[in-house]
């Protein structure tokens, strides 16, 4: 491990002055923009001394670049998102988000029969917020029917009898967005009593 560390902290110095050479600076410009000592810049850019934050966080912010690229940090693993859909009864529902509680993101997919035509509208507490990305979907909302295609969004409290299913038995594609309180099971409404 302290041979690895040697390694990174010795090419810290020829990546400092390969990146003060592209940005066409002089050891005194870049002492004068950081407030880092120019005698510093050159023992840094030489080896003869060890980098720290003190020293690296100015010149990053100087250079406009990462920290990691300063001290050519070693990757830190897979930057893929590796999502894990949930399909059931017609309806895949893919989370965009992956930290419980909060806002909640997901891409739902619709297959062109899922849910029938029968509306059963539930309710739940919270607000929703949808977008249409492909296709076309029928929002029962209430005691009012709305269609929406691609590049329409809808919002609405949750609480409000709803219920949503494709608009032409075709496969229709969007994302879902809700607080923690629309993660809560769905319940059936009631009728309103005559």
């Amino acid at each position: 491990m302290a041979d690895e560390l040697d390694d990174v902290l010795g090419a810290v110095g020829p990546r400092l002055r390969a990146i003060r050479t592209e940005h066409t600076l002089t050891l005194g410009d870049v002492s004068s923009a950081s407030g880092v000592s120019v005698s510093t810049l050159s023992r840094l850019e030489s080896g003869q001394r060890r980098p720290n934050l003190e020293i690296l966080l100015p010149l990053a912010k100087l250079y406009g670049v990462p920290l990691d690229d300063l001290v050519g940090a070693p990757p830190t693993g897979d930057p893929r998102i590796h999502l894990r859909p949930i399909t059931h009864a017609g309806m895949t529902a893919v989370p965009l988000t992956r930290r419980p509680g909060g806002l909640q993101a997901f891409k739902m997919v619709l297959d062109g029969g899922a849910r029938g035509e029968v509306p059963d509208p539930r309710v739940h507490e919270g607000y929703e917020w949808l977008y249409i990305l492909n296709g076309r979907l029928r929002l029962v909302l209430g005691e009012k029917d709305f269609e929406l295609r691609a590049g329409e969004a809808a919002e609405f409290d949750t609480r409000t009898p709803h219920w949503f299913a494709s608009a032409d038995g075709k496969p229709v594609e969007f994302i879902s967005l809700f607080g923690q309180q629309g993660e809560r099971m769905h319940i059936r409404a009631r009728p309103k009593p005559s």
